[in-house]
């Protein structure tokens, strides 16, 4: 390791001893620590995704901190995949794109609905993308925080959360007017700054191929995060059997009252909460298995939202 490089992570990491240093790569495609265009990083750890109570690590994003000026970052290495998303009998292409995720940090730049970053290109011409740091929670776990029944979240806390998932909707809205898609909608996908309590999204690599709605993948996911929202959680059939969750309603479900594309997941809530408005309802069962109507734009789903917020408020 070159001298200089090596008093820098001294004076910023004292602990770490030589011996436990790799070399500095300059090309990302073998990485420990890492050097772009005159910037050092030292690699902390690998980031993970936490999902259905497991931890999913991803080597190819690594939480850094940068020994010029000693701030963290996010940096997210090329790592290509590809693989089939079904939305009821309509298989779709997803696979990561590098490109795409720069193109979408250029276009939001200082626009703090989205995350923050740069790309730079190694030696060997790879795109990495240096990430800003968000200190808060993903909006799943901001929601299973919340201590209250549902009927209290929902009259108490959800018409807050309801208006700020509307401006979280309205900035996928302005990808779609700029020609780009999120590509991986999840309510993990949204993180909630702790000290503004803005709504943010991250991750912009998926991409897709689609011969239909060329937005249909991120519709779906937003009314994916709607559902979560509105229901405090999800509700499997698993979950309302095992819970017992008002059992006279429970036997009265049809397959038509759940996801369209996850047939185990109740979207028709308001037959197990029944104060739920219809007027709501009716926005939720335009994802359903049963419904003959969709949403072809965000626009369409956001007059729909907003006039549900009017109503609730």
């Amino acid at each position: 390791m070159d001298k200089t490089v090596w008093e820098k992570v001294q004076s910023l990491l004292p602990s770490i001893a030589l011996r436990d240093c790799g070399m500095v790569y300059a090309d990302t495609t073998e990485f420990m620590n890492i050097a772009l265009d005159g910037r050092h990083f030292v690699i902390i750890r690998d980031e993970a995704e936490r999902r259905f109570g497991m931890e999913d690590p991803k080597f190819w994003v690594k939480r850094c901190r940068d020994l010029e000026t000693g701030e963290f970052f996010i940096l997210k290495l090329v790592f290509h995949e590809r693989f089939e998303q079904n939305i009821g009998s309509v298989a779709i292409q997803c696979y990561r794109s590098p490109e795409k995720e720069s193109r979408i940090l250029d276009l939001v730049r200082d626009d703090l609905r989205f995350m923050q970053g740069v790309t730079m290109r190694d030696t060997a011409d790879n795109l990495v993308r240096i990430l800003d740091m968000i200190r808060g929670k993903s909006l799943d776990n901001v929601i299973e925080d919340i201590n209250a029944d549902h009927r209290t979240y929902f009259h108490q806390f959800y018409p807050d959360i309801l208006g700020k998932f509307i401006g979280a909707c309205e900035a996928i809205a302005f990808l779609h007017d700029h020609g780009e898609r999120h590509g991986d909608i999840r309510r993990d996908h949204i993180w909630v700054e702790h000290k503004t309590g803005n709504y943010r999204w991250i991750d912009f690599d998926y991409a897709y191929e689609s011969t239909e709605n060329p937005f249909g993948l991120d519709l779906f996911g937003l009314g994916n995060i709607l559902l979560f929202i509105t229901g405090q959680g999800v509700h499997t059939t698993h979950d309302l059997v095992a819970s017992a969750l008002r059992t006279d309603a429970v036997v009265q479900l049809e397959p038509a009252d759940f996801s369209l594309i996850f047939p185990n997941r109740l979207v028709n809530l308001r037959k197990i909460f029944p104060y739920i408005p219809e007027f709501l309802n009716r926005v939720l069962l335009r994802f359903s298995a049963g419904t003959y109507v969709f949403y072809d734009t965000v626009e369409e789903m956001l007059q729909d939202l907003r006039l549900c917020l009017g109503r609730l408020s």
